[in-house]
C-alpha cells in the first residue's frame, strides 16, 4: 500500500495539539503483523516498521528522531521527554512540553491514555494494561504533569483510546484479587460472564483519572474495543502475542 492508505483515529483535544490512534489500515506487514505497526520490540521485521515509522512522520510533518516510543513492561514509570535521546527502557508513560515532538505507547489490548494540558502546553501518553492500572500509573502520570509543568488536574483534557472491552476481558481469580486489593470498587468495574470474572480497564482508568482530579467533562472514551475489532486494530488475544501493536501518539504542533 501507498502512505496515502495510511487511517488514524484522531481526537479532538484542542487545536494547538494533534493526538491520534493508528489503525491496521495501510503500510507495510504481513500475517499478524498485516497492516500499520511501527514497534520495533514486538517480532515485525525490521524493514517493515522502518516504512510503517516514515509514513507516520511524514503525515505528521516531523524527522523519525522526533517519534518517540518507549520500551514498556507494564510498569508505573513516568519519562519526561526533552531531547528525544533519553533513555526509554522500561518506561510505560512520556510528558513533555517540546513542541514538534510525537510522544506516544503501544498497545494491543491495553489501554492507553492521551492527556493534554492547553494552559501549560503539556501533553502526555499512558500505557495502562490489567498491571499498570493496579499501579495507577495515568495517576501518577498525572502527579508528573503536575510537578514538571505546573498543570492543574482540573483543567487536563484526557482520552481513552481503542482497548479491550469488560465483555472480551476475562481474567483469573488471581487478576480480580489485584484489582480488589488495590482498593478499586468491584461492583463498578467487575462482573461475571459465564462464570467468568470481566473486569472493565475503561471504567477503572476513568475512576483514576477522577482520583488524580481530572474532571468527568473532560475524559472521553472512544469506546472501541480491539479484540472485536481486530480487523482494523491489533490484538493480542485475537491474534497472539507476534502480532502488530497500535501506536497511539500526541503531538504540540
Amino acid at each position: 500500500m501507498t502512505p496515502d492508505a495510511l487511517e488514524l483515529l484522531e481526537y479532538r483535544l484542542g487545536d494547538a495539539v494533534r493526538a491520534f490512534s493508528t489503525t491496521r489500515s495501510g503500510m507495510a506487514g504481513t500475517g499478524s503483523y498485516a497492516g500499520f505497526n511501527l514497534t520495533h520490540y514486538c517480532g515485525d521485521a525490521p524493514e517493515h516498521v522502518r516504512q510503517n515509522r516514515a509514513a507516520l512522520c511524514k503525515e505528521l510533518g516531523i524527522e523519525d528522531n522526533r517519534l518517540i516510543l518507549p520500551r514498556q513492561t507494564h510498569g508505573d514509570k513516568v519519562c519526561r521527554v526533552v531531547t528525544g535521546k533519553e533513555d526509554f527502557q522500561g518506561i510505560d508513560a512520556l510528558v513533555t512540553n517540546e513542541r514538534g515532538l510525537c510522544i506516544g505507547v503501544s498497545t494491543a489490548d491495553c489501554i492507553p491514555v492521551l492527556f493534554y494540558d492547553a494552559e501549560n502546553a503539556a501533553i502526555g501518553a499512558a500505557h495502562a494494561g490489567w498491571r499498570g492500572t493496579v499501579k495507577e500509573i495515568v495517576v501518577k502520570t498525572v502527579a508528573t504533569m503536575e510537578h514538571e509543568f505546573g498543570t492543574a488536574p482540573e483543567k487536563l483534557r484526557a482520552v481513552v483510546g481503542p482497548g479491550i472491552s469488560r465483555e472480551a476481558f476475562e481474567v483469573g481469580d488471581e487478576v480480580y484479587e489485584a484489582f480488589r486489593e488495590a482498593g478499586f470498587p468491584m461492583t463498578e468495574i467487575a462482573c461475571r460472564i459465564a462464570g467468568k470474572w470481566h473486569i472493565d480497564l475503561w471504567a477503572a482508568n476513568c475512576l483514576l483519572l477522577e482520583k488524580a482530579g481530572l474532571v468527568l467533562e473532560n475524559i472521553a472514551v472512544c469506546g472501541i474495543c480491539t479484540y472485536t475489532h481486530s480487523d482494523r486494530f491489533f490484538s493480542a488475544r485475537r491474534l497472539g502475542i507476534d502480532s502488530g501493536r497500535i501506536f497511539n501518539g500526541i503531538l504540540l504542533k
